[in-house]
């Protein structure tokens, strides 16, 4: 691997942390009801699945090992941006820091089906 590599790779577990990191303050923010406390629970556990399944890849046992990982980013990635969605349909008053995340969560799907193409 090389150095260019190596470094988007690493870029990747950054921008990952960054995004469940995001995702954490936006809940922060979140009025305190029923429907909330729900969609928040969910998205926390999809959003850091997710960069936690892509740091566990980059150590992957093996080809097989990898492909399953990043098979898991995908589906959280896409998990994220569902519970987004209806956070944003119960919060439409955050529309200006939501659909950004939004936005993020479908260049994460992109990403893995991207990797997943690869390494098929």
């Amino acid at each position: 691997m090389n150095n260019d590599q190596k470094s988007k790779k690493f870029d990747l577990e950054e921008r990952t942390l960054n995004f469940a990191k995001k995702i954490i303050d936006l809940v922060k923010i979140l009025p305190k009801n029923s429907v909330n406390f729900e969609h928040i629970s969910q998205i926390v556990r999809s959003s850091g699945s997710m960069g936690a399944n892509y740091r566990e890849a980059n150590d992957a046992l093996g080809k097989k090992d990898f492909y399953m990982r990043i098979k898991i980013c995908r589906k959280e990635s896409k998990e994220t941006k569902f519970w987004l969605e209806l956070i944003l349909h119960n919060n439409t008053g955050l529309a200006n820091q939501i659909e950004p995340l939004i936005s993020e969560a479908s260049e994460f799907i992109k990403i893995f089906s991207a990797i997943l193409n690869k390494v098929v």
